[in-house]
């Protein structure tokens, strides 16, 4: 899949069948979606391709107004949302900062500039709730005229649901912030999951619990940056961790800011996910793993992020943490295989 910042750029398709969203978690209403473009994408003999943005408008709107809460929790950094899009087949993604320009610019000039001159659009698949430009202005029945006014196809698809609830990121911001893995492994048809390189942390978890029984050389984690500063889901969870080499391994992790640390902490103020893999693959040693790409997947929460009082108190959570994970896997209630097939279009459950 090609990837663009903007659509100045040489190597751009010109011409395309697009989709436009912002597509957070590209969950199984977004993968059905992405179905049907690649189908029509070829019908055309152009290529597919997703115009999204970064970052949110809601976030961007949230800043000019300087109301925090008015951002959504992001469910995926910019990464994981390209890796589902090239998984679902997209052959061309433009990512368009979302900034006062683009906020001020009319829905007739969006069409214009960016649809017509920038993407060369032959046809434009949107969702049944789709607005757009300046004041959110623009609607189907405005970019259908157009449509018919400059000679691209123009249609809309209406919401996926399963077992009659309507899929969408909403929903899987509510399944996460409860904590059901399981609920948002359904929306997403696939496990929950953040990926990114292992980045330097204080490397206190070679430290704590070094002289516990069985804690071996101490709680060392694999530190990922997620980053936005607000996550869909937070708290400790047992984990698969894909990405170094060989199968799956099972694991323990803390999603959140690490309210027991020193705020000076080398990542101090930033959104952490840290793993602690339950059995730590000799052949890395203690430096192997920096650098790698790997991805976690989410599979139970065990419980929210946690204060300790003092270092003592949070390796002993630590273990127990970790037993606790050794319990839920022992108990066989991971998934089988994490693997789960993609809905084509007309799939409705």
């Amino acid at each position: 899949m090609k990837i663009f910042r903007g659509f100045h750029h040489p190597g751009i398709a010109g011409a395309c069948a697009l989709t436009i969203g912002n597509f957070d978690g590209v969950h199984r209403g977004h993968q059905a979606m992405l179905a049907l473009l690649n189908n029509e994408a070829a019908h055309r003999g152009v290529d597919s391709c997703v115009l999204t943005f970064e970052p949110h408008p809601r976030d961007y709107f949230a800043g000019v107004r300087h109301k925090p809460e008015l951002a959504p929790a992001r469910i995926g950094a910019l990464r994981d949302k390209l890796t589902e899009l090239k998984r679902c087949g997209v052959q061309q993604t433009v990512v368009l900062p979302f900034d006062a320009a683009l906020a001020a610019q009319s829905p007739e000039d969006f069409i214009e500039e960016v649809l017509v001159r920038g993407l060369g659009v032959r046809y434009v698949l949107v969702g049944d709730d789709f607005r757009f430009g300046r004041q959110r202005a623009g609607d189907y029945a405005m970019l259908d005229a157009a449509g018919q006014a400059r000679g691209f196809d123009v249609a809309r698809m209406n919401s996926y649901e399963v077992h009659g609830l309507r899929v969408s990121s909403s929903a899987v911001r509510q399944a996460l912030a409860q904590g059901d893995m399981p609920a948002a492994a359904r929306l997403l048809g696939r496990p929950y999951a953040i990926s990114g390189h292992v980045v330097h942390g204080r490397k206190l978890g070679r430290e704590l619990g070094a002289a516990r029984a069985g804690a071996g050389n101490g709680f060392r984690t694999l530190n990922l940056r997620f980053s936005h500063w607000k996550p869909a889901a937070s708290g400790i969870f047992a984990v698969l961790v894909h990405g170094l080499g060989g199968a799956p391994l099972p694991g323990v992790a803390n999603l959140g800011v690490r309210p027991s640390l020193d705020p000076q902490d080398v990542n101090g103020g930033r959104v952490l996910l840290e793993t602690h893999c339950l059995q730590w693959p000799a052949d890395l040693g203690l430096e192997g793993a920096y650098g790698k790409i790997v991805r976690v997947e989410l599979l139970h929460k065990l419980h929210d992020e946690l204060k300790y009082d003092g270092l003592d108190a949070l390796t002993a959570g630590i273990a127990k943490d970790c037993a606790d994970a050794r319990a839920w896997f022992a108990a066989g209630q991971a998934p089988a295989h994490t693997a789960t097939r993609r809905p084509a279009a007309r799939d409705r459950i």
